[in-house]
């Protein structure tokens, strides 16, 4: 992983912050971060913070491209329920149906002041379901999709996480991001039970990606944002559990999880010469939602401090 980060700051010398990117890639803010979510616009770490940033390179790849801007502005064009029921050529209340079943999958989502979830769906993927399925627009709904629906299954925000879940996959090259990735759906309980080790627990928890950007710090609005992330459902959070168990496997095989470091107990110091003396915790340490113990360590640890 670190040799991956060198490469990308390295490659990023001529790179340039989010808002210039957007600018001159000439899309709307949220239809910027639309595009970096699904991987549209490749960004790269840049400096000692590692943030992160749009390469030259990659903004003439987009300029360069025939029909600039159009092509790219319509693939993040989103839009809601009833925009998405105009485009479909279908009721409002149809379309809902539909979306709570699964049938396509939102895009982005975000917490209203009332505390709802609003979702937004990709414009073109809708056209493209509502030319695939034309059985599905008119007449009675399918037996199945019915069932479905009359047990009140709505699988939006499962479809949503699927969609993250694939996109990360797909960017992470290194085996512990892999895993972190999967790590970000669980909840801490979840977590701790899949991932009993406190030290990897900590630095998959280090490497998770952020799922969704949060503009609220309200804890009400951090309730309603986390029941669409984590996994809910029991096969849901069987299937994560599963496949991070197997890329836990893989991780451990290419390098352990770091663990801290004191001073040996005959003297001297760590980097002098003396051995080194891992510290194993006397049970297991389960870190709280608050900042510190392993987390303060942690962090400490990748400054060199």
């Amino acid at each position: 992983m670190a040799v991956r980060q060198c490469q990308e700051r390295g490659s990023a010398v001529d790179a340039v912050p989010f808002t210039r990117a957007a600018r001159e890639l000439e899309l709307k803010p949220r239809e910027f971060e639309l595009a970096v979510q699904l991987g549209l616009v490749r960004t790269v770490a840049h400096g000692p913070g590692g943030r992160r940033r749009v390469t030259r390179e990659e903004i003439d790849r987009h300029t360069a491209g025939g029909g600039f801007p159009g092509t790219l502005r319509s693939q993040v064009w989103a839009v809601g329920t009833a925009e998405g029921a105009e485009l479909m050529g279908i009721s409002p209340a149809r379309f809902v149906r539909l979306a709570r079943a699964g049938c396509f999958a939102p895009a982005r989502f975000y917490v209203n002041r009332y505390r709802a979830v609003v979702w937004h769906y990709l414009a073109a993927e809708l056209v493209e379901f509502a030319e695939a399925n034309p059985g599905l627009l008119t007449g009675r709904t399918p037996p199945g999709l019915r069932d479905a629906l009359e047990g009140r299954e709505d699988r939006r925000a499962r479809r949503w996480r699927d969609r993250r879940l694939d996109r990360f996959l797909a960017s992470a090259e290194d085996p512990w991001e892999r895993a972190a990735v999967t790590a970000a759906f669980l909840g801490p309980e979840q977590l701790a039970d899949a991932v009993p080790d406190p030290y990897e627990r900590e630095y998959v928890r280090t490497l998770r990606p952020e799922l969704v950007p949060l503009r609220s710090d309200a804890p009400a609005a951090r309730e309603v944002v986390d029941r669409v992330v984590l996994a809910a459902d029991p096969d849901e959070i069987t299937c994560h559990r599963r496949r991070l168990a197997a890329a836990l496997v893989s991780a451990r095989e290419d390098r352990p999880a770091p663990r801290p470091r004191r001073r040996p107990a005959g003297g001297g110091t760590v980097g002098e010469g003396g051995p080194v003396q891992e510290v194993q915790p006397a049970h297991e340490v389960r870190p709280g939602p608050e900042p510190g113990g392993l987390r303060v360590w942690w962090r400490r640890l990748r400054r060199g401090k």
